[in-house]
């Protein structure tokens, strides 16, 4: 598939309530402003970082071409006290940070590793002294800390939230992994966070909370590289032309490696071909789907969508064989099912083709 995982290697929260306390360990990362017990504005914010060699790996030896996008996604697990209307940060981190082995919940609280005051309090090492060309933190009052970023427009991402969108975190954050790609900035992961002139005011307190790679569920963090990875050749074989389609696997396994990758053919045939004078049979008649055709995965437990349709990346290759595309399996969650989901539009009409392709990727 051109839509690959990475998943992270650290993250925390930071609160500006508990400077030194690290969450390292904890099954949550929270982007909360709140009224604290003695009646101070508080922030939280979550730091995250995924392995330099992986997406080195991906974009170098993967990507197909020069162009690809790259997603920041984070799994909302509970929220309070949401407003209408509401827009996150992202912003790639200056320097270097430890994750630590401590838990929001902690008494007495642990202190090794990254908090709001430390990058890493076992060193006594702070998120800054001095501010390096183009990077901020928290630097009034008794805030100081809480991280340091890059504040270049061209590094910042944002996501904007109203009250009919997902609460998920879905940030398109491909400037910064070019940034890293060029060396231009160091990989340290993103920080996410609220606008600097939301936090620390009287505006409306509200919690969210994000799995994460901690997390016992189905739902960790991820950055997710997509790339167009699209070819369609037909050869000989003839596109079809009616809406009445019958879809089929031709090569799945049931069963997959968690690093493995497959490339998933599909038999496409008339629902009712036409009579026609031939040795074998009209329904063994293979054909292709037309261009605009794509392929989402379902998770078969939850009915959750792992990857969704989408016109650029999950588009149906083809060659003189057969329709096909390729999943990378370490993707997804190991020791469950899943299930391929085909989409097309013939003769102005969408068809979805939901026919029961599972498969389970394995250990």
């Amino acid at each position: 598939m051109a839509v690959y995982k990475i998943f992270p290697e650290k993250s925390a929260t930071l609160y500006s309530y508990y400077p030194d306390k690290n969450t390292g360990l904890d099954e949550i990362l929270e982007i909360s402003t709140f009224l604290s017990s003695d009646n101070t504005n508080e922030v939280s914010r979550a730091i995250i970082k995924f392995p330099t060699d992986q997406i080195n790996d991906i974009i170098t030896n993967k990507v197909s071409g020069s162009n690809y996008d790259a997603y920041l996604k984070l799994y909302l697990a509970n929220a309070s006290s949401i407003p209408v209307d509401y827009t996150l940060f992202s912003h790639p981190i200056s320097g270097s940070w430890e994750k630590g082995t401590g838990r929001e919940s902690n008494s007495p609280e642990t202190t090794n590793g990254a908090s709001w005051r430390y990058r890493n309090q076992l060193s006594g090492s702070t998120w800054f002294s001095t501010f390096p060309t183009g990077t901020t933190g928290s630097y009034t009052g008794s805030n100081l800390g809480g991280g340091l970023w890059y504040t270049s427009s061209l590094y910042q991402a944002t996501q904007s939230f109203t009250s009919i969108t997902s609460k998920d975190i879905e940030i398109k954050v491909t400037n910064t992994i070019n940034a890293w790609m060029s060396s231009s900035i160091s990989n340290n992961g993103f920080i996410l966070k609220h606008s600097s002139s939301f936090e620390f005011t009287t505006q409306s307190k509200f919690e969210l909370k994000y799995f994460s790679e901690n997390t016992h569920t189905i739902y960790p963090p991820s950055l997710e590289i997509r790339w167009n990875d699209f070819s369609y050749s037909t050869g000989s074989l003839p596109t079809i032309t009616s809406d009445l389609i019958v879809a089929s696997i031709l090569n799945n396994k049931n069963e997959y490696q968690q690093d493995s990758v497959q490339r998933f053919r599909i038999n496409i045939r008339d629902k009712y071909p036409a009579r026609s004078f031939q040795t074998s049979s009209v329904y063994l008649n293979n054909k292709l789907l037309p261009t605009a055709s794509y392929w989402s995965i379902k998770d078969l437990d939850t009915e959750e969508i792992v990857i969704d349709y989408d016109t650029t990346y999950t588009k149906i290759s083809a060659d003189s064989t057969s329709n096909y595309f390729d999943v990378y399996m370490n993707g997804l969650e190991p020791e469950r099912y899943y299930k391929l989901l085909f989409k097309t539009i013939v003769n102005g009409n969408t068809i979805v083709m939901d026919d029961n392709y599972y498969f389970k990727v394995i250990r």
